[in-house]
């Protein structure tokens, strides 16, 4: 029997409340770009092709003999590294006990609205054109996914919790400080939790990043704040899923609570190589590196072929429209050249006529991107 079936015939299931997977769309232009006679060059979904930084790889090594259930709070090791990072890259200033290791923060995000009690009646607010998680994450919870820019003619209705991102997926929008902090500010009148995703903080390209915990952005106090931060794209560890998320202490206290009822806990060697990646500068600053000379390199090929560059100013992503085509016809031009792009509607209807370039492709892929984009000039 399925769970539909044992909850009463006509009860909708929880799967029946999410979209379609959006990357399931792409199914048939990433077949067409694999017959290339050079082989396909993915640059649709971000994953990173660079290898795991040695350091992280070696801390992992060492402790790989842990037999023994490791701690929902991390170790005392992987929080200082965490809130050491913070101070010393972003200005930020956070207990080392207010820092949560989580599964990855896809996990993290879309267990958020849940863990605070958002259900019928309350509304997740998200960025209009946004990685889908935060709307999934909403519906998970049974609560009403909203654009940001909606929530304003809601009159009474309370905003439980607002996501924000930045640099963001997909437009690479940076958020100014005057921003963060009149949203800070908004969201205090009105007891909503502001949750921004971080994942992308080192990448600012064009416009400096700056965290939602930032004495600038939030006047110093982390009351009803959170910071989510993913070593996915600075130390290339999306296979170890790791990540943490740190602010409201208060906050921060509830969520473990939560997850250690549900016995959601970062593995003792994770933790390990999460705390040597956090300590270690020198590996991000050379995959930074990598991903500027790709940037570069791929955003002259694609505005020489007619596709212009819009925001952009921050992240792993190009953001990118031509004049004559929608996304999805860009999607197909691209594949029929052996690139897959991410066409811009499946983060919003605002997206319609804009891809999403993805800098995580190794070189050798970024050089025959760039070599067939000549021949569409």
């Amino acid at each position: 029997m399925t769970a539909g079936a044992a909850a009463g015939a006509g009860a909708p299931t929880i799967a029946a409340r999410l979209p379609a997977f959006p990357w399931d769309s792409l199914a048939g232009p990433a077949q067409l770009a694999r017959q290339h006679p050079d082989g396909i060059v993915d640059l649709s979904v971000g994953t990173p092709v660079d290898p795991v930084p040695e350091v992280v790889r070696a801390a992992l090594r060492a402790a790989d003999d842990s037999p023994g259930y490791p701690a929902t709070a991390g170790t005392a090791a992987l929080r200082e590294a965490a809130a050491g990072w913070l101070a010393r890259r972003h200005e930020v200033s956070v207990d080392p006990a207010a820092v949560l290791p989580v599964i990855g923060t896809k996990e993290f995000i879309a267990s958020l609205p849940t863990a605070l009690g958002c259900g019928p009646g309350d509304i997740v607010a998200h960025p209009a054109l946004a990685y889908p998680t935060y709307d999934v994450g909403a519906r998970l919870a049974g609560a009403r996914p909203v654009p940001a820019a909606g929530v304003f003619s809601l009159g009474p209705q309370r905003v439980s919790l607002l996501w924000l991102n930045s640099p963001a997926n997909p437009t690479g929008q940076v958020l100014p400080a005057e921003h963060l902090r009149k949203v800070v500010s908004w969201a205090r009148e009105r007891g909503t939790v502001v949750a921004c995703d971080e994942c992308y903080l080192e990448l600012g390209w064009d416009a400096t990043p700056l965290s939602v915990l930032h004495p600038a952005a939030c006047g110093g106090s982390h009351q009803g704040l959170l910071a989510v931060h993913s070593l996915s794209k600075r130390s290339n560890m999306a296979g170890y899923r790791a990540g943490f998320v740190t602010g409201d202490p208060a906050l921060v206290a509830e969520l473990l609570e939560i997850r250690k009822h549900a016995g959601l806990i970062v593995p003792a060697p994770v933790q390990a190589a999460m705390a040597a990646a956090l300590a270690d500068d020198v590996h991000a600053d050379a995959q930074r590196a990598r991903y500027a000379d790709r940037r570069n390199r791929l955003w002259a090929a694609f505005q020489a072929a007619g596709w212009d560059i819009e925001e952009s100013a921050g992240g792993l992503y190009l953001w990118a429209t031509h004049p004559d085509l929608d996304c999805r016809a860009s999607v197909q031009r691209l594949a029929e050249a052996g690139i897959l792009v991410a066409p811009g509607e499946i983060y919003g209807p605002g997206g319609a006529r804009h891809i999403r370039v993805a800098l995580t492709a190794t070189d050798e892929r970024v050089d025959a991107a760039v070599s067939r984009l000549a021949r569409l000039a």
